[in-house]
Order: structure tokens, then sequence, then C-alpha cells
């Protein structure tokens, strides 16, 4: 009997995966007004019935999908911020971390980057909260640095230079989506260069 309710749960847990990432597809191509239920369902192999049983509409989709991914992309640049060994270089291996993380999942980029920007209030709320989230790992790092006396952290406040920081980092990592040819490691060292020289 466990194992039965088990797997009827993975199987639900596969179809809210498959939809996720099926609204990703479409919306990082066709953006978040010209996306359609009937076409994640479609994408995601499954029912109406089905999408509705996990959101109550295409904007609760894609918060959903923005918490959830945004979440492990937070974790993917803390995670190698955390194995640097001083502060500059925790801030470069996490500006780097994030540059190549939607260099290699251009369509999450794509979406969290573009195409979820103001189109409505909701989806805002989980956009800020992510942004706030990377911000507050910046300003924790210039604290720490400038109470260890390095001279370019102490100079700037900790709360702007986070703000900066995720702003610069997202705006040029989105421009960088757009342009053929262009490098992520490029983009990376410039960035770098601005907030962790």
């Amino acid at each position: 009997m466990a194992v039965t309710a088990t797997s009827r749960q993975e199987r639900k847990e596969a179809r809210r995966r498959r939809l996720l990432g099926a609204a990703l597809l479409i919306v990082a191509e066709r953006g978040y007004n010209e996306t359609s239920v009937d076409q994640v369902v479609a994408q995601a192999r499954t029912s109406k019935s089905s999408f509705y049983e996990f959101f109550a509409s295409k904007e609760d989709c894609v918060r959903e999908l923005l918490a959830r991914e945004g979440g492990s992309l937070i974790h993917t640049v803390t995670s190698a911020a955390a194995q640097g060994t001083g502060h500059r270089d925790r801030m470069r291996r996490g500006i780097r971390a994030f540059v190549h993380a939607c260099a290699e999942q251009r369509e999450l980029a794509q979406v969290l980057l573009v195409e979820s920007v103001g189109v409505s209030e909701r989806i805002e709320e989980v956009r800020h909260e992510l942004q706030g989230r990377f911000a507050a790992v910046v300003e924790e790092e210039v604290r720490r640095a400038a109470a260890d006396g390095d001279p370019l952290y102490a100079a700037v406040d900790p709360v702007v230079f986070g703000r900066a920081v995720v702003g610069a980092v997202n705006e040029a990592t989105g421009h960088f989506l757009h342009r053929t040819g262009a490098e992520a490691e490029a983009l990376a060292d410039g960035l770098c260069r601005i907030f962790a020289p």
C-alpha cells in the first residue's frame, strides 16, 4: 500500500515538473503574454485538468517556476561563492557562477531576467524576493570585507552595493543572452573587474 501511495506521489510530482519545464520553454520562446495554458499542457503532454490540479492560473505556474528555479540558482551561486578564499574571491566566484549558470540555462535566464519583468504584480513579488536574497548575500560579504579592512568595500554602503551588483549583473547578463557570439567568461570577467577587482 505504501509503495502504491509513493509511486502515485512520484507520478504526480513528475507531471508537475513536466508542466513547469514546458512553461519554462514556452515562456522563454514566446514571452509571458503570448503563452497560454493550452500551449503548456500540449508541450508537457498532459491534460488541462492536470495543469489546474497544480496551478490556479498561468501566473501561479510562472510564480512557482521562478521560485523553484530561482531558488536553485541562488543555491548554485552561494555554493560557488563559499569556495572562495577571501572576500573578493567569493564575490568573483558568485558572479561567475551566476553568469555561467545563465549561459548554460538560457531558457531560465530568459524567463528570470527578461520575460517575467513587469508582467504582473504577483510575479514581480517573486522576482523581487529572489533579487533581495541575492542582494543580501552580497551585502553580508561587503560588511565582512569592510570589517576586515578591505578599502574598496569599506568605502561603500553595503545595501546600495548589494543592489547595484544584482541590478548590473542581471542587466548585463540579460543583454548578453541576445548577443550572438558573446562569451560568458568575458562577461563575468568584466563584471568582476567592476565589483571585485
